[in-house]
């Protein structure tokens, strides 16, 4: 592997970076919005999962105890 100096090491990170597309300030709102209400539903969808094993656990035991 070749070594190279740290002055070069620095313009080849500026140059790559150069090439990042940046997302803009609504791009970034619109994601986080959606982050946010998928994981609320993700929730939601577990609890009513959590609630139906919970009842069917309890009308199993119920009928042996």
């Amino acid at each position: 592997m070749a070594t190279t100096n740290p002055l070069q090491f620095i313009q080849q990170v500026r140059s790559e970076v150069s090439k990042v597309v940046w997302p803009t300030r609504r791009e970034v709102l619109l994601t986080t919005v959606m982050v946010f209400i998928m994981a609320a539903l993700t929730a939601v969808f577990f609890a009513l999962v959590d609630l139906g094993i919970r009842e069917g656990l309890k009308s199993v035991l119920g009928m042996f105890g």
